[in-house]
This record gives structure tokens, C-alpha cells and sequence, in this order.
């Protein structure tokens, strides 16, 4: 089965904070793991005698196997391939399960953007966007239902924020808004107003974040990058990032800052690791061209 973008999404998060798979499984399986509890990935390739090869996420805690899979459309052949998955790790490991196998799922939709947080269930938010799928094209005519979508994100961004930053936990709270305006980009791709304008409310919030790392890990280095984020955030924004990491990008960015476009851009850049270009995309209209055209803005 080809890999789609809700996949990507789904085993990055796995793979790179999979600490965020503990409430989830907490939630599917009844269990009470606490979110620091020891987690091993297991290989997520076995192949098979006719040479197809299975790809799926399993993890161990404890003693117990968690096999989880992420399904964007009905599958009826879903539970048949988890079962192969899970015969081929048995066969691998030398080890019979029991006679009767149950694949406890959930459903998204059945998630308020509430109950999510009440239940610790971050790893839904970049997926939060599918539930409006097959109405996105009207919400991006309808000034209205537009506004309710966008109110509905501000209200996620800020509990993402107050639930991650307060609790030091900054870096997750800017890798997760960068997954969620991944799987949005990818639902809005034809209906611009949407896209521009979620961007501008998750992905916009996350240059102001990102700034204020910036500027701790510049005083924490030397004088070179000591003023990576200047004074500004109030009177100045134009200046946001000030002198951070030399002159040169300090200023680009900070004349950027009054130009909404352009301020997305450079967040995206930013969140990337794309730090170089921002400067080509402030003074060169063709690099800027470029980049917008990149990134579907």
C-alpha cells in the first residue's frame, strides 16, 4: 500500500516524539502508562516468503506489544493486514498468541477539540483538519463558517500553547504546529483562502515561539548570537528578531514582520531548517516567487 501524507504524519510522530502514543494507547487499550514511561520501537519492516514487505508501527511497553496504525478512509482489509503484521512479529519472534485477536480502534470524529485535551490525546490535532474534509470547499465561500473554522484553531493553538509551553515543552508545542499545518496544507490545497488563513493562525503563532527560543540559545553561545532576538515583540515589531544569528538576517526579518505573507514564509523557512534562504526570499522577488510557489502560498 503506497504511503500517504496522513501516514508520514503519523510515523513521524511515532517515531520522533513517541512519547505522544502513550495517551492514545492509554485511551484505546484502558491501560494508565504514565507519559515517561520506557518505550521500544520494534522494526516496523517484516518480510514475507512471496517478497512483499509489511510496514507498520509497534511498540513495547513492558512486556505487551502495541500495534498502531493510522487509517484515513474505510479499509475492510484493515484488520486482515494487521493480522499478517502481527503473524509475521510472531513468527519472527517464535512466540503464539492466544486464539482469538481483537483490534480495538477509535474514531477521530467521535473527538471534540475539548475532550482531546482533557484526554491528553495531542497526537489527534494534525488530524483534526479531516473532520471538515468534504466541506471545505464551502467554508472557503462562506465568510462565516470560514471564521468559525479559524476561531476553532485559535482556541486549539492557544490550549496547545498553555498545555505544552507552560510546562517547558516548548519544542513539542512548535514540531506539533508544524505537523498541523502540514496535514492543512495538504486538505486546503484548493481552497487558498483556507489554507492562507489557518497558516497565518497555527503557523504564524510559531514564529513568535521559535523567536523566543532563538534568542535563549543565542545568549547561551556568545556574543555573535547573544542578540538573536533584539527588543521587540511591542512598540517594534518590525524588529522581532532583531540582530539574531548576525545583522544581516536579523533585519530581513524584522522589516518582514509587517507583511503577513511574507511573515508565513519566513516561519515555514524557519521551521524547516531553510534559515539560509530567508534572507534570498526578503530581497531577491524571484527566490521569493520561488518559495511562495513552493509552498503552495
Amino acid at each position: 500500500m503506497n504511503n500517504t501524507i496522513f501516514d508520514d504524519v503519523f510515523r513521524t510522530m511515532i517515531e520522533k516524539i513517541p512519547q505522544l502514543a502513550i495517551p492514545l494507547i492509554n485511551e484505546v487499550f484502558q491501560t494508565s502508562y504514565s507519559e515517561d514511561v520506557e518505550i521500544i520501537q520494534l522494526q516496523n519492516e517484516h518480510h514475507q516468503e512471496n517478497g512483499e514487505i509489511i510496514t507498520d508501527s509497534c511498540l513495547r511497553i513492558g512486556k505487551k506489544l502495541y500495534h498502531i496504525e493510522c487509517q484515513s478512509v474505510d479499509d475492510y482489509t484493515m484488520a486482515i493486514r494487521m493480522i499478517e503484521y502481527d503473524f509475521a512479529i510472531a513468527l519472527d519472534s517464535a512466540r503464539k498468541y492466544g486464539r482469538r485477536y481483537r483490534i480495538p480502534t477509535v474514531k477521530l470524529d467521535e473527538y471534540t477539540k475539548d475532550k482531546i485535551f482533557e484526554k491528553n490525546l495531542l497526537m489527534f490535532l494534525p488530524f483534526y483538519i479531516m473532520r471538515y474534509e468534504k466541506e471545505i470547499h464551502r467554508i472557503n465561500q462562506d465568510q462565516e463558517k470560514l471564521q468559525s473554522l479559524l476561531d476553532e484553531y485559535e482556541d486549539i493553538r492557544v490550549m496547545l500553547e498553555k498545555e505544552l509551553t507552560e510546562t517547558g515543552r516548548a519544542e513539542l508545542y512548535t514540531n506539533l504546529n508544524k505537523l498541523i499545518t502540514k496535514i492543512s496544507d495538504y486538505i486546503c490545497r484548493d481552497e487558498e483562502v483556507v489554507r492562507e488563513r489557518l497558516g497565518e493562525t497555527m503557523g504564524g503563532k510559531v514564529l513568535e515561539l521559535e523567536s523566543e527560543r532563538l534568542k535563549a540559545i543565542g545568549e547561551s553561545i556568545g556574543e555573535a548570537r547573544g542578540k538573536a532576538i533584539g527588543e521587540s515583540i511591542g512598540e517594534a515589531r518590525g524588529k522581532v528578531i532583531g540582530e539574531s544569528i548576525g545583522e544581516a538576517r536579523g533585519k530581513v526579518i524584522g522589516e518582514l514582520q509587517g507583511e503577513t505573507r511574507l511573515g508565513v514564509l519566513i516561519n515555514r523557512l524557519i521551521l524547516d531548517g531553510r534559515s539560509a534562504e530567508v534572507q534570498g526570499a526578503a530581497t531577491d522577488a524571484e527566490k521569493r516567487k520561488e518559495l511562495y510557489k513552493e509552498y503552495n502560498m
